[in-house]
């Protein structure tokens, strides 16, 4: 989306809807030269096309995030607001770490994903005996029929997919945890020397139980912060549960279909990252994220509770989070609401808390909440 095509738009709310969005046309100007004699009239009509294209293509974000819930609810019952999350971290090309007890559908829900974007999924069950070769892939030797002569062949593992599902990351150590790393920041992952890239749209979506802390190995603060979202999944109501034991005892073989391919979905994901953000929107997040770190610009409630705040992934991901959760309601300019509502999971698993807020009871989440209301009056 280029300033061009929303020039009209920044001064008014945040809440523009693409059907108010104006294309500017570009009328030829006498003293740049004439028309036959140099190619400057290109630009112009190419930014008109790139303009309208970014208009169907958000458009097309709307409609992709209503269809992806449709299909999702085919499956899963309630936790609306973890799909929203979730297609937030798609659109954004962010990954999520979903935190829940188990038999709440966490394994299924990213099962189901994968089939509504139509991309390769690929699960790997996080256990104590595994090895990083077992998610990365390793080198074989095999002999060639023809020569006679040996060779090594990389065989790769199961991070190369566009959906990777780490089911129960924390019981793994670290050392296969770490395995993880380069492919979630560099989208490559490295082999007896040699660097692979993984095919795009990749995502990692990882699961944590949250109760059962025997034979687990936490995860540690440097992988946690590849994480863009930390979502965690509750139990259902009495009445979605109902719903939920009703579905699942029938007969019932529910099909989800494909929404968005690949190729799309990257275009989509471009798009998002050329929605322009108001400076104004910037500092917010910049500030909500400065907020969270002990020193003299830290909130209240930071000062007491907080031992470390977030870094500046925090607050790269607000603004791209905003982005994303604008875009996929229509919307051509996130609002500051935008980055409130996308807040708790991008800062919940990035601050670390103190004793006296151990002995307090009071969880990441909470000082979150308070930091939201602190900025409130913030001019």
């Amino acid at each position: 989306m280029t300033t061009a095509l929303i020039s009209r738009t920044v001064a008014r709310p945040v809440r523009t809807s693409i059907r108010r969005l104006r294309v500017v046309r570009f009328e030829p100007d006498p003293s740049r030269g004439s028309p036959q004699n140099s190619s400057w009239m290109n630009t112009p009509t190419d930014a008109v096309t790139d303009q309208h294209e970014d208009v169907a293509l958000l458009e097309r974000v709307a409609e992709v995030s209503d269809g992806m819930r449709q299909e999702i609810s085919k499956r899963i019952v309630g936790q609306h607001e973890v799909v929203d999350e979730l297609l937030t971290a798609l659109l954004a090309n962010g990954h999520a770490l979903l935190v829940g007890v188990p038999g709440l559908a966490k394994t299924l829900l990213v099962q189901t994903l994968a089939q509504a974007l139509d991309l390769a999924f690929s699960r790997i069950q996080f256990t104590p005996d595994l090895m990083p070769t077992d998610i990365t892939g390793t080198e074989v030797i095999e002999e060639d029929r023809t020569t006679g002569r040996r060779i090594f062949r990389f065989v790769r593992g199961p991070i190369f997919a566009n959906v990777v599902l780490a089911d129960e990351i924390n019981r793994t150590p670290p050392k296969t945890q770490a395995a993880l790393l380069e492919a979630m920041q560099e989208r490559a992952v490295t082999a007896a020397g040699q660097t692979y890239t993984l095919e795009p749209p990749f995502f990692v979506l990882a699961t944590q139980n949250p109760i059962e802390q025997e034979g687990t190995y936490p995860l540690p603060e440097a992988q946690l912060d590849r994480f863009m979202l930390e979502l965690p999944i509750h139990y259902p109501t009495r009445e979605e549960e109902e719903e939920v034991a009703m579905l699942t005892t029938g007969e019932s073989n529910v099909t989800v279909s494909p929404i968005v391919s690949a190729a799309e979905l990257i275009r989509l994901q471009g798009l998002v990252r050329r929605i322009p953000a108001p400076p104004s929107l910037v500092r917010f997040a910049v500030r909500l994220a400065r907020s969270t770190r002990p020193g003299p610009e830290a909130a209240g409630v930071t000062g007491k509770y907080v031992s470390w705040g977030a870094g500046p992934r925090a607050s790269q991901f607000l603004v791209l989070g905003a982005k994303a959760k604008a875009a996929s309601r229509g919307a051509a300019i996130p609002s500051i609401e935008d980055v409130r509502s996308v807040a708790p999971a991008v800062l919940a698993h990035r601050l670390v808390l103190n004793f006296e807020a151990e002995a307090d009871g009071r969880t990441t989440r909470d000082i979150i909440t308070e930091l939201l209301k602190e900025s409130q009056g913030w001019t």
